[in-house]
């Protein structure tokens, strides 16, 4: 069995980045919120706790259905998880006077096994309201900063330790050889949890899982469904049958492309060009759910149609990843509003098919990694995320054939001089949108009152928080200008420089 730190989540912003930190060290990690924990196996290593918004001294304080001080395998407590190892053992944890946030230079008093080769005075990051006073009689203080007593303790019967600050995030300059000291060092994980074995173990399990089955999967040209199609492929061959429908609010030839690149590589696609149907049903819609709504709901009807041409297909094949998974049981419970333009290709829940999910374990940089070992092609595994229901919720008001294709030609523009001028990889998601508004020009000697164009490039590592892409002047006016001079309808072009928060990437 694969060897497994457990993260433990007490609804700390930070946990998803604790198991990515790990996963880069190639060990494996699963993270399980608090209060649904998982039976403790022989392959767990080790156990980490995360940061919590709530108090460790709080009656709501989160408390796992866990008593990690009787574990046979080393624990990390880090911020809550430090505060709640003192507080639960008998030491004093009280409100800080003033909450620390931000930069600290940690003081090591003892550089024992899990702060081996950190130097003094590093630059660690706090986020804390409370702070460890005393430590609990059988603990001793490993580290301390100028403004709060403890910032590190272990126990000194066994391998549990507590840090005050964030080892995981890139600001705690020598973070990661933390966590490697933990991981490695203390828990004895071998660092196999490579992008080959992975690859070699999840073909082989679908080889054997599904054998001679059939499975049915919707194809978007994304990166997450693509990839888990590549590992299907290469489990089950033509057993594997893919579905892409053009929902007719596709970047501009981007079915056609999408197309070509599947067949050329050997899945088994079947395309659908269902425009008509989609822009029909969208005609007078203006509120964005609405539209994603409509969407989803064609594609289910579409989709579900190709499927029943293959009664004998027992599997559905999802690019489900990860962050989707802890989602579904995160601390704060399922979210009570899903992101619909995520969640666009979702399927009939009556269709009784197994699912085949190979991707589920992966974060998206991941799922990237997985993809450039097994040869995915470029135009597919370093595309932008693209939302489910494309270029309709780019299109601000009532999306028509004439939005659709004055924005397709924008947004072409746009993206091929971003790759011209090698800006493409640098930045996370960009597209044009169509404002629902029109302004006065000067063409010619003649006055117009014409449609607006906005871009939007954002920098980001995850999508979850994002900055407005600082391109440059000089390439946004040749942008500017090549759209307003060939696309006809065009009269005014604007640069959106709003971060995310709190502006969202898309603007519906």
């Amino acid at each position: 069995m694969q060897e497994t730190i457990l993260i433990i989540d007490y609804g700390s912003q930070y946990t998803q980045l604790i198991a990515r930190r790990i996963r880069e060290l190639n060990v494996y990690c699963e993270i399980h919120p608090f209060h649904h924990l998982p039976e403790l196996k022989d392959n767990f290593k080790g156990v980490i706790l995360s940061g919590s918004p709530q108090s460790a001294i709080s009656e709501e304080a989160p408390i796992a259905d866990l008593d990690v001080m009787n574990l046979d395998v080393p624990v990390l407590g880090l911020c809550y998880g430090a505060q709640f190892l003192a507080h639960n053992n008998g030491g004093k944890v009280e409100k800080s006077i003033h909450r620390e946030y931000g930069r600290a230079k940690l003081l090591v008093d003892e550089h024992i096994d899990l702060l081996r080769a950190i130097t003094d005075e590093c630059e660690v990051w706090m986020s804390h309201a409370d702070t460890i006073l005393e430590l609990p009689p059988n603990a001793v203080k490993i580290a301390r900063t100028d403004s709060i007593p403890v910032a590190g303790f272990k126990f000194m019967d066994r391998p549990v330790y507590g840090l005050q600050f964030h080892p995981e995030v890139s600001h705690t300059e020598q973070g990661g050889q933390i966590l490697r000291n933990f991981v490695v060092d203390i828990c004895g994980c071998t660092t196999d949890w490579t992008p080959q074995n992975f690859i070699d173990e999840s073909v082989a399990h679908f080889k054997e899982l599904i054998g001679n089955d059939k499975v049915i999967m919707g194809l978007s040209g994304g990166v997450d469904s693509s990839v888990a199609a590549y590992i299907l492929n290469q489990a089950i061959g033509s057993n594997l049958i893919g579905i892409f429908v053009n929902n007719g609010v596709l970047r501009k030839h981007e079915y056609e492309d999408v197309l070509r690149v599947y067949k050329e590589i050997g899945l088994n696609v079947t395309g659908i060009d269902a425009t008509d149907l989609f822009i029909d049903r969208l005609k007078g819609v203006v509120e964005p759910e609405a539209k994603r709504k409509i969407i989803g709901n064609t594609f289910i009807e579409v989709f579900d149609q190709e499927a029943a041409k293959h009664p004998d297909a027992k599997w559905l094949g999802q690019g489900t990843i990860y962050p989707d998974v802890i989602e579904s049981v995160s601390v704060k419970g399922p979210s009570a509003t899903i992101k619909s333009h995520h969640n666009v290709g979702g399927l009939p829940e009556d269709m009784k098919m197994k699912l085949a999910e190979p991707l589920r374990l992966l974060f998206k940089d991941e799922v990237r990694r997985i993809g450039a070992e097994i040869g995915v092609p470029e135009f597919i595994l370093k595309r932008h995320p693209f939302p489910g229901p494309g270029l309709a919720i780019r299109v601000l008001g009532e999306v028509s054939r004439e939005t659709i294709t004055i924005l397709q030609e924008a947004d072409a523009i746009f993206i091929d001089e971003l790759k011209a001028q090698e800006f493409y990889d640098e930045v996370w998601q960009a597209g044009a949108m169509f404002l629902p508004v029109q302004s006065v020009g000067v063409m010619g000697d003649e006055r117009t009152y014409e449609n607006v164009i906005a871009l939007r490039a954002v920098t980001s590592l995850d999508g979850m928080t994002a900055d407005w892409a600082d391109l440059p002047h000089s390439f946004l006016a040749k942008v500017s200008n090549n759209i307003i001079n060939r696309i006809k309808g065009i009269n005014r072009v604007v640069y959106d420089i709003s971060s995310k928060p709190p502006a969202t990437i898309e603007w519906e």
